[in-house]
């Protein structure tokens, strides 16, 4: 009895341990949140966040690279002009990447 108490007891103590490590790469930044409420940005590197109470959101940093569809603009002359664009960017601040835009690609995608 005692002994099967001490190994459910060591396997729900390893499995809260591991449900706690996260790593974050270095092109990324994880921001978390305790109970909610953000309680800001870490990373590169190994994190434990307490379990049931913390999470993280993980950021890319890197540069996205997204194609415009190619677009029909009349100029001042009146002369059709097809203009291709590409839209290069990054995110800068992960904190209000996450709190202040539900999808940081799409609402670019949008504005482009």
């Amino acid at each position: 009895m005692v002994f099967s108490f001490s190994v459910t007891l060591v396997i729900l103590a390893a499995f809260f341990l591991a449900a706690s490590i996260r790593i974050v790469q270095e092109y990324e930044r994880g921001v978390v949140f305790r109970l909610g409420r953000c309680v800001g940005a870490r990373g590169p590197g190994l994190f434990l966040l307490i379990p049931l109470i913390e999470r993280m959101r993980k950021v890319d940093l890197r540069v996205v690279t997204m194609e415009v569809l190619a677009q029909e603009v009349i100029t001042r002359d009146n002369v059709t002009v097809k203009v291709n664009a590409v839209v290069y960017f990054r995110i800068i601040n992960p904190v209000d990447a996450v709190i202040k835009v539900m999808d940081p690609v799409h609402a670019t995608s949008q504005l482009a």
